[in-house]
């Protein structure tokens, strides 16, 4: 008996640190009831996620307070269901969109994209509270800023499209991430040094588990402000790139 409570003992501190299901027991062969719930709610939860929408009026609202422009974009998939078959034609915005980016085009050195990806939900709810850290700590440090991108039905390689179209020395593309069974809100954070058409995943770091049950954003912006400073001075990103610095650290 003693074991036993010293095993469950040893479960319950291993699930504080974890949103993971571990340690659900079992009734008789399966599950229990309550755990069988939970797990079918958590599926619909990332269900919903997969086919949530972008709020613009919402992020317009929460952003404008940094005096920066915001376009609204849309990438070469015209509807949810073709975006998910058709991944290749979220990579690429769309012919208006072209229109809509040439007139700022600049010299900038960084171009905030921002993109539903595979979950709406988490940009809707993280994009505001990591940019309100992030920008400020962009303006300290005399960065200067495209216009901030909205956009509809993309992918990550969409951000190389934008940040070549408008000049930018790096690009920073945030994007709702793959939902999972305990994290449909997680938002991914991916850099490129010079970002054009046509590169790979190697050519990105990627910072992701953007939540707060996940990476919070003060560490996350801390992070993602490390590696661009250092992307930037040493005009460079993805597999050359490491986070090896023992403190992260603004402006």
């Amino acid at each position: 008996m003693s074991d036993e409570l010293d095993k469950r003992s040893l479960w319950d501190k291993l699930k504080e640190y974890t949103s993971a299901r571990i340690a659900i027991g079992r009734t008789g062969n399966s599950i229990p009831v309550q755990n069988s719930l939970e797990f079918k709610l958590a599926h619909a939860h990332a269900r919903d996620a997969v086919y949530s929408k972008l709020d613009v009026e919402k992020l317009h609202h929460e952003l404008e307070k940094h005096g920066l422009p915001i376009i609204n974009l849309k990438s070469k998939a015209d509807y949810r269901e073709q975006y998910l078959q058709r991944p290749d034609l979220g990579r690429k915005i769309d012919d208006d969109a072209y229109k809509l980016l040439e007139p700022h085009k600049g010299n900038y050195d960084i171009a905030i994209i921002i993109a539903d990806g595979l979950s709406a939900t988490a940009i809707n709810q993280n994009t505001s509270p990591l940019l309100d850290v992030l920008i400020p700590a962009f303006a300290l440090a005399k960065y200067s800023l495209a216009p901030l991108c909205l956009i509809e039905q993309g992918r990550v390689a969409i951000g190389d499209d934008v940040g070549s179209i408008l000049n930018a020395k790096l690009s920073l593309i945030l994007i709702g991430e793959r939902p999972g069974l305990s994290a449909a809100d997680s938002m991914g954070a991916y850099l490129t040094y010079l970002p054009k058409p046509g590169l790979t995943d190697e050519s990105r770091n990627c910072i992701s588990n953007i939540r707060p049950q996940g990476l919070p954003v003060h560490l996350a912006a801390e992070k993602i402000f490390y590696l661009i400073q250092q992307s930037l001075r040493r005009q460079l990103s993805g597999v050359q790139l490491k986070d090896d610095a023992d403190e992260k650290y603004f402006p």
